[in-house]
């Protein structure tokens, strides 16, 4: 009979790559869903204070998000330039 020999190094290998992609997975996941969890705080305590809501949600948005660049340019066109001293 043939005696079946185990590789330990390729064992070792595996199991590895295995915890290190488990904790890339959950770190991620974490980050994401504490980042949301925060932004909805902070929008909670904007609509407290009376501010718009919209504004924060688009602090927290990348620069590709639509309704962000809509509100962005919509909100500079319609407030006046502030001048420092007069």
């Amino acid at each position: 009979m043939k005696e079946e020999t185990v590789n330990y190094a390729t064992v070792s290998y595996v199991a590895s790559a295995t915890i290190i992609l488990l904790s890339a997975v959950i770190s991620l996941s974490y980050y994401f869903i504490n980042d949301r969890t925060l932004m909805s705080k902070n929008i909670d305590s904007a609509i407290a204070r009376g501010l718009d809501p919209l504004s924060v949600r688009c602090s927290y948005a990348d620069s590709k998000d639509i309704i962000c660049i809509a509100f962005a340019a919509s909100a500079s066109s319609h407030q006046p330039p502030v001048s420092g001293k007069k």
